[in-house]
Formats: structure tokens, sequence, C-alpha cells
């Protein structure tokens, strides 16, 4: 059976903090912008970070599994 559980979370993540989507941090002219569909470079690096942490906090901390078969 394979583990999918590491897979779902990070599709999910992926999308969900793609900057620009659904918020942007840090906005072009706000700290926060909610469906701007723009970006810029620190826009990807602090999704990149949050994206980072929250994969590291689901599959190291929580150790989220879905077996799916």
């Amino acid at each position: 059976m394979s583990d999918w559980g590491p897979i779902f979370v990070a599709v999910i993540l992926f999308v969900l903090l793609s900057p620009g989507l659904l918020f942007q941090v840090p906005g072009h002219h706000r700290c926060i912008e909610f469906g701007s569909f723009q970006t810029s470079a620190a826009a990807v690096v602090v999704h990149a970070l949050l994206y980072f942490a929250l994969i590291c906090v689901f599959l190291l901390a929580v150790r989220l599994h879905l077996y799916i078969g």
C-alpha cells in the first residue's frame, strides 16, 4: 500500500499558497492583498518559506498518512 498523504498535502499546499491566487504577502500596495493575481519576487520568497514550514509541520510533526487501496 502506498502512502498518499504527503502527495495530497504537497499539492493542496502548493495550490493554496501560490502567490497572488488567494492572497499575497507582501502585496504591491498593502501588506496583504487578496485575489490580486499578481506576484513579486518578495512574495515568491515569503510563500516558499510558508510552504516549507507548513509541509514540515504536516509531514514531520503531525505525521499525516493516507493509504488508498
